[in-house]
């Protein structure tokens, strides 16, 4: 599995994974809204420290600088 998630996208999604946790527990960890957000801010926080997206895979898409 190659990286192909910059360090830009990284911080990007390590800061959508906090603000989308910290929204979870404001708007309610057991509602449905909750719930959609801890998952949004875990896909986000895995991807960031994993440093592969799948999606961007399946596009072709990669934000790594050429090596």
């Amino acid at each position: 599995m190659t990286s192909n998630v910059g360090n830009a996208d990284k911080v990007i999604r390590a800061g959508i994974a906090v603000v989308a946790l910290v929204l979870a527990f404001v708007v309610g960890i057991g509602s449905v809204g909750g719930i959609v957000l801890v998952v949004v801010a875990a896909i986000a926080g895995l991807t960031a420290a994993v440093g592969f997206c799948p999606l961007y895979r399946l596009f072709g898409i990669s934000t790594c600088a050429t090596k």
